[in-house]
C-alpha cells in the first residue's frame, strides 16, 4: 500500500468525523424517504450476512441500496439477490465499506463482517449518521466495545447487536427467574466453546477476486488461505474470540440478562485449575459466580435460593406469565431494529448489552490465553494490578487502520 493510498484514507476518516460533528444527533428515517421506507447498506455479503440482508429485505419497509464485500463472489451473490427481490438492477456492489458509509441516501448499515472489522465500520457508519445493524460477536476486545458505546452515544445512533437468541431461545429461563420460580440466583452455568488460538493455515496464492490486504485490514499480515474468507475465521484469535465469543454471545447474554447483569461485569475471573476451580468462573459484585461449562440445562442452567431451572428433568413447567421487557414493535430482533431506527429507542440488545456480553468473553479468553485469575473493575473497564493481562483489553491495529 502506497504512502498515497495511506493519506487518502487518513484523510477521508478525518473529513467523515468533521462532517458527522455537523449533522443533527437523531433523525427518523421516515425523513429519508416516502412511506417510512428504511434504506439500508449491507457490508460483509459471506453466508450469514447474505442471510441476514434477506431477512431484512423481507419487511417492506426496507430497502437494500447498496452491497460489499472484499470476496468478488460474495458481493456479486449479494447483489444478485437484491436485484431478484426488489426486480430491477439499482443496487451498487462495493468492495469498499468507506464508498458505502458515505453515501447520504442510507438511513442504516448491517455488517456481517467477520469481527475484528465490526467496530471500525460501525464507528464510521455511525459518525457519518447511519444506524448499525452488527452481527455478533460485536466486538474483538473490550476497548473497541467501549467506543462503539461512545460512538452511538455521541452521535444519537440507535445500534443494535444480532444476538437474537438471547431472547429467542432463553425466554423461558427470563420467565421463570424474573418471575420468582428459584428465588435468588446464586449460580450459573453457560455451555459453549472455547478460547480463539494462533492461525497456523498454510499459505495459498490469493484468487484475483479477493482484495486480500482489505480482507486483512487492521488485523496483522499473514498469507491467504481459502478457509479465512470461507467462514472459517473464527478459531483464530486475530479475526475472533473462538466458540467462547461466537456462541457465547448468544449464552452468556442470555445467562446475564437472566440475572439482571447484562448492564455490568464481574469483579474476578478464576481460570480452571483441575482442582478447586474445575471451570472457568466469573464472581460478580453480587456474590453470583458463572461457570463456562457444566450445568445440566444443555446451553445455560441456573441455581437459586428457592430450586434450579430447569430441573433435571427438563423444561417441565409453564414459566409464569411475568413481563419482561424485549423486543419493540414486531418482526424479532431485526423488527425491533426497524422499529427504533423510526422511534429513535434504544434496542433490546442496545451496544451497551451487546458490549457487556461480548466483554465477559473477552475477559474469559484472557484468563484462559494467560492462565491467570484477573481481578476486573465493571466501571472503569481495567484489569486490575496485571499490566501484562490488560494488554489484552486491546489489540494493535495494522496501519493506517485505527478506532
Amino acid at each position: 500500500m502506497t504512502r498515497r493510498r495511506d493519506i487518502v484514507r487518513r484523510e477521508f476518516l478525518r473529513r467523515g468525523a468533521a462532517a458527522a460533528l455537523a449533522m443533527p444527533l437523531a433523525i427518523k428515517a421516515s425523513a429519508f424517504g416516502a412511506q417510512d421506507r428504511i434504506t439500508m447498506g449491507c457490508i460483509g455479503m459471506g453466508g450469514q450476512g447474505r442471510g441476514d440482508m434477506g431477512g431484512f429485505m423481507g419487511f417492506p419497509q426496507v430497502r437494500v441500496l447498496a452491497v460489499c464485500d472484499v470476496v468478488g463472489e460474495h458481493c456479486a451473490a449479494a447483489k444478485d439477490m437484491v436485484d431478484r427481490r426488489y426486480g430491477n438492477k439499482d443496487c451498487r456492489a462495493y468492495a469498499d465499506f468507506r464508498e458505502v458509509v458515505a453515501r447520504s441516501d442510507l438511513d442504516t448499515v448491517f455488517i456481517g463482517t467477520p469481527d475484528h472489522w465490526h467496530a471500525i465500520i460501525s464507528i464510521e457508519a455511525m459518525k457519518r449518521g447511519k444506524d448499525v445493524y452488527c452481527e455478533k460477536p460485536e466486538t474483538l476486545t473490550v476497548r473497541e466495545g467501549r467506543e462503539m458505546v461512545k460512538a452511538a452515544r455521541r452521535y444519537g445512533r440507535v445500534f443494535s447487536g444480532g444476538s437474537q437468541r438471547v431472547w429467542d431461545d432463553y425466554n423461558w429461563f427470563h420467565r421463570m427467574v424474573w418471575g420468582g420460580r428459584i428465588g435468588t440466583v446464586t449460580e450459573a452455568w453457560v455451555n459453549v466453546g472455547g478460547p480463539s488460538g494462533f492461525c497456523n493455515l498454510p499459505p495459498v496464492e490469493v484468487p484475483q477476486s479477493v482484495d486480500w490486504d482489505m480482507w486483512l485490514g487492521p488485523a496483522p499480515w499473514r498469507p491467504y488461505h481459502p478457509d479465512l474468507t470461507r467462514g472459517g475465521f473464527r478459531p483464530y484469535r486475530d479475526y475472533s474470540g473462538g466458540g467462547m465469543t461466537d456462541w457465547g454471545c448468544h449464552g452468556f447474554g442470555g445467562a446475564l440478562f437472566t440475572c439482571a447483569l447484562h448492564e455490568t461485569g464481574p469483579v474476578e475471573v478464576i481460570p480452571p485449575d483441575g482442582k478447586d476451580n474445575p471451570t472457568l468462573t466469573y464472581v460478580f459484585a453480587n456474590g453470583l459466580r458463572m461457570h463456562h461449562g457444566g450445568g445440566w440445562g444443555g446451553i445455560i442452567s441456573f441455581k437459586g435460593t428457592g430450586g434450579e431451572v430447569p430441573s433435571r428433568k427438563g423444561r417441565d413447567e409453564d414459566a409464569p406469565d411475568v413481563h419482561v421487557p424485549h423486543y419493540k414493535g414486531s418482526g424479532g430482533i431485526f423488527g425491533d431494529f426497524l422499529h427504533c431506527v423510526k422511534t429513535r429507542e434504544r434496542p433490546f440488545r442496545d451496544i451497551e448489552r451487546a458490549h457487556r456480553t461480548a466483554s465477559l468473553c473477552h475477559l474469559g479468553n484472557i484468563a484462559y490465553w494467560t492462565n491467570r485469575r484477573l481481578r476486573f473493575d465493571p466501571e472503569t473497564e481495567e484489569i486490575v494490578n496485571d499490566p501484562e493481562a490488560a494488554m489484552w483489553l486491546d489489540r494493535a491495529k495494522r496501519e493506517p487502520w485505527s478506532l
